[in-house]
């Protein structure tokens, strides 16, 4: 395989208008039950370079394992379909492979990254697993659920962020699977998108943000969940959830046979990923409402509504997105990160977004809306 090579035009290369952003929004109640909604005109500028920097690679979509394989080898990273999200990955023993996740994400070294496998016996290689997770691994098979567990010396610290746990999953996409059985090593995957904008679901979601910044992007459709893998953290002295994801919490009390605790809260040192206050977001503010209530939409925002906003006020038709119009929380998620993304990209103002019902994949959702929703101001 050759060299990296440049790509001999990037199309966003060129003077760049600056980029306001609402940094003061609240919500006004008024006295007839309407729900008005309004960004103050406080805002800050970021102005953008007048030139982009030459990257390093011609990014290349396509379907060949082999040649993400080739590029894994090589110590690259490859953007890889999960059922949950699209992930970039990289050698999880590597280091170098390791710290080009956090480069390509523009990552912090504070957020730890999950280690996938492609079975139970190849996790004992890299993690110390209790008896009960390797049986809930056996039995759960592949799919949407991560357990923090003590690592193995092999893990690099930049995997775990110097924490003595790691997270262990095995994901559920016969692609991913098959590159998983034929390399020597695990792969490292968080989201493969910019650190903290909204998460991939579709190989086109990855090209439009990692272009120029990684080699190859292996397509395997639309990813079938849509939201990222439940996290429990196995070291507790009861199970905890500390990242609600694909696998609801009553899925896992059933798996494991008991009950667990829930702790999603926020943190700037997180023992887990997805855990920052603010993740998930994109580039302009976005409100989180009540679907039930009354809502007078703002000229010129975009709305991505649950089921069934037409009670709403001055919806634009144009620059609306339900995201279940049959009440199914499994396509609600599916569908959450690309109706964001076409919001963000519809040249509104603004996103105001409905929370989904306490049920199923409704808390995930809600989670993912929630810290979308945080702007620092």
């Amino acid at each position: 395989m050759g060299s990296s090579v440049r790509p001999r035009h990037w199309p966003g290369r060129g003077a760049v208008p600056p980029l306001t952003f609402a940094t003061n929004r609240s919500v006004l109640h008024g006295t007839d039950a309407v729900q008005r909604i309004f960004a103050a005109p406080k805002s800050t500028t970021v102005h953008e370079p007048n030139d982009l920097p030459s990257l390093p690679y011609e990014t290349q979509v396509g379907t060949s394992v082999e040649q993400a394989l080739e590029w894994l080898i090589a110590g690259e990273t490859v953007a890889l379909p999960t059922e949950t999200v699209y992930g970039l990955a990289g050698n999880a023993l590597d280091a170098q492979s390791v710290a080009r996740i956090f480069a390509a994400k523009n990552r912090p070294s504070f957020d730890p990254l999950l280690v996938h496998v492609d079975c139970v016996a190849s996790a004992r290689k890299y993690a110390e697993l209790p008896d009960w997770v390797a049986a809930a691994l056996e039995k759960n098979g592949p799919g949407p659920l991560t357990f923090v567990v003590p690592k193995k010396d092999c893990i690099p610290d930049l995997v775990t962020s110097g924490l003595p746990t790691v997270g262990i999953r095995i994901p559920n996409h016969p692609l991913f699977l098959d590159v998983l059985r034929q390399l020597p090593f695990p792969l490292a995957a968080p989201s493969a998108n910019p650190f903290g904008y909204i998460s991939p679901t579709t190989a086109q979601h990855v090209l439009d943000q990692l272009y120029g910044k990684i080699p190859y992007i292996l397509d395997g459709g639309a990813c079938a969940i849509g939201v990222e893998s439940t996290i429990v953290d196995a070291t507790l002295p009861i199970p905890t959830v500390v990242r609600l994801g694909g696998t609801t919490v009553e899925q896992v009390e059933a798996l494991l046979g008991r009950t667990v605790d829930v702790r999603t809260h926020s943190s700037s040192r997180p023992q887990a990923p997805g855990l920052l206050e603010s993740h998930y977001a994109p580039r302009i503010p976005l409100i989180l409402v009540d679907e039930h209530e009354v809502v007078e939409v703002p000229c010129g925002w975009a709305v991505v509504g649950y089921r069934n906003i037409a009670h709403w006020i001055q919806v634009d038709p144009n620059r609306s997105w339900l995201l279940t119009p049959q009440n199914n929380d499994c396509e609600a998620a599916a569908n959450l990160f690309a109706f964001l993304r076409a919001a963000d990209s519809s040249g509104a103002q603004g996103i105001v977004a409905s929370r989904a019902p306490h049920r199923g994949l409704g808390p995930a959702i809600n989670d993912r809306l929630q810290r979308a929703a945080h702007f620092p101001g």
